[in-house]
């Protein structure tokens, strides 16, 4: 790959270098942990809701040891209505292992970043990216439709890491600047059901656009509906215990849903992931509560 990289990077990072969105995870004075919680909560949850949230989080747990010092039920309350909160118990159990395993510092080689708790592969390789201006091809949903369409012609198709990797340029900060270019094409200008082509940085030469733009192979798949389902239940009875002062009687809950049967599953998988805790069934508390 040249200095500069690929056309396709070449043209991104042009773009992306006159319409960025300013995003406060992206200033330079940003710490790899604040990045690591950012790219955890951007998981399945749209940037104007994260903002907000991750400041505050920030502004309480600036480090990783500051969140391990916190109670793990603190954290699921913190995380508020962001939705799955898990998110909030792997994120505190991502920030114990990085003070146990590295002195309170996010690590900064791959192997090490994919050993911590709940990192897959996507998070590891952005926030070495984007934290420590490493070389990695960072492929998210939005790197995936960008090129399948633009090189490929086609809607779904398979990008592979190392086929990401040789688009990207050989320095390693202009390489961990494109893969943010890359993302960022994806995220607002090339999206999934309304693409702005006229744009796209990469329109002149786009395949998907010089076939028309075919349709997927297999139609669109509809938002899933939250209204009624278990996990509204789950965050309901979420929401009862985590703005409760102190436990909550099981009486409590009842009120929360009324089908009876519905309720109690919800109630069960709370207890089984282990956002919930009880010692008879009768009152229940966030983990760790006193």
């Amino acid at each position: 790959m040249s200095e500069v990289g690929s056309d396709v990077a070449t043209a991104c990072l042009r773009w992306y270098g006159s319409n960025a969105r300013d995003l406060p995870w992206r200033s330079p004075s940003v710490s790899a942990w604040a990045i690591l919680v950012s790219e955890v909560m951007l998981q399945q949850t749209p940037v104007s809701r994260v903002m907000p949230l991750w400041e505050e989080w920030l502004h309480r747990w600036p480090t990783p040891a500051d969140l391990a010092a916190a109670p793990v039920g603190e954290a699921i309350r913190a995380w508020g209505r962001l939705g799955y909160p898990r998110r909030a118990m792997r994120l505190h159990a991502c920030a114990t292992a990085i003070v146990e395993r590295h002195g309170g510092e996010v690590p900064r080689t791959l192997d090490e970043m994919l050993a911590l708790p709940g990192v897959g592969d996507y998070t590891a390789r952005a926030v070495l990216a984007f934290a420590y201006g490493q070389r990695h091809a960072v492929v998210d949903t939005n790197v995936r439709r960008l090129l399948a369409r633009a090189l490929h012609g086609v809607e779904d198709g398979v990008v592979s890491l190392a086929a990401v990797e040789d688009l990207l340029p050989l320095p390693d900060a202009l390489a961990a600047k494109a893969s943010a270019a890359m993302m960022e094409v994806g995220a607002v200008i090339c999206t999934a059901r309304t693409p702005a082509c006229a744009d796209c940085p990469l329109a002149t030469d786009c395949k998907w656009r010089a076939l028309g733009a075919p349709l997927p192979d297999k139609p669109y798949r509809r938002p899933q509906s939250y209204a009624g389902t278990d996990r509204q239940v789950r965050g309901l009875l979420l929401a009862a215990v985590r703005e409760a002062a102190g436990p909550v009687p099981k009486a409590r809950l009842d009120l929360v849903w009324s089908d009876a049967v519905q309720r109690e599953r919800a109630l069960l998988s709370l207890l089984e992931d282990g956002l919930i805790t009880t010692d008879s069934r009768d009152v229940f508390a966030l983990p760790d509560a006193p």
